[in-house]
């Protein structure tokens, strides 16, 4: 039987191509975007397949309406993927507490309405999927990146105990951690960018990598569309996927040096118990 999904972001990028892919699949896509429009040509040329849904993804009380509306209209959700969302530049102390609850809101609470909405009709039928789209960002993080990777960190940890609460139910949970992919992510006007002070030059130079990196990004959306439907037929699906030959490598590396602070570490810290 064919599926349903949900998808937010589904206008342009990794989001877009994931619809595209589950449409070639032979499966209906609708597609929560904020403006349905940058959705038309999909629609168009699907009309029995794909539909979009207006829905802010930062309006948290939105969810359970749109999530609703799905299940009202095709009878079930199989696949929810969270992927709307955007990058954003700043060191920890440029950052101000607007930029990062506004960050919040779009990868962490939205994401986490959804999840609410439609886990009761996953449970129901015993059935689903869902998809975190996070990134290598929510494995290590490096300067000026300290609130987008906050928000993957946190989207991450969230996931990994909801795969371990819903697994009983058979719904699957995928984080997703690509890398650069040539997606509008970079785009000027839609990356978030704190205001500079110019002291901390290693953010400068990230700024320099993100506004330079448009248009250049060595991944190419439709493998990493595969790769995810893939892994979501796939017997044993993985938690985690990193994504793009930059992502394999940067996860692997950090969870080395995570292994080397351990061990450097380990007979101390091991031995912090009463009586040791």
């Amino acid at each position: 039987m064919n599926k349903v999904w949900l998808v937010t972001g589904a206008s342009s990028g990794l989001g877009r191509a994931i619809a595209e892919a589950a449409v070639a699949a032979g499966d209906v896509v609708v597609g929560a975007v904020r403006r349905p429009e940058g959705l038309g040509d999909l629609v168009a040329a699907h009309p029995d397949q794909v539909e979009a849904l207006r829905l802010d993804v930062s309006d948290t009380a939105s969810a359970e309406a749109a999530v609703e509306d799905v299940v009202a209209r095709h009878g079930r959700i199989d696949v929810l993927v969270n992927n709307a969302g955007r990058t954003h530049v700043g060191a920890f102390e440029e950052t101000t507490e607007q930029e990062l609850r506004d960050l919040f809101d779009l990868h962490v609470f939205g994401p986490a309405a959804l999840v609410r909405a439609v886990l009761p009709h996953m449970r129901r039928r015993k059935a689903g999927a869902v998809v975190q789209m996070s990134s290598v960002g929510g494995q290590l993080s490096f300067a000026g990146f300290s609130a987008y990777s906050g928000t993957k960190f946190a989207l991450e940890g969230m996931s990994e105990a909801l795969a371990d609460e819903v697994r009983e139910f058979g719904i699957k949970v995928l984080i997703v951690e690509p890398g650069a992919f040539r997606t509008s992510l970079f785009e000027a006007g839609r990356a978030g960018v704190s205001e500079d002070s110019g002291v901390y030059a290693k953010v400068s130079g990230t700024r320099g990598f993100v506004s330079g990196g448009h248009g250049t990004q060595p991944g190419d959306p439709a493998k990493a569309a595969a790769l995810v439907l893939a892994a979501l037929d796939a017997e044993e699906t993985p938690l985690r996927l990193p994504v793009g030959d930059d992502a394999v490598t940067g996860v692997a590396d950090h969870l080395d040096a995570v292994r080397a602070d351990i061990a450097a570490w380990e007979k101390r810290a091991r031995a912090t118990g009463f009586g040791d």
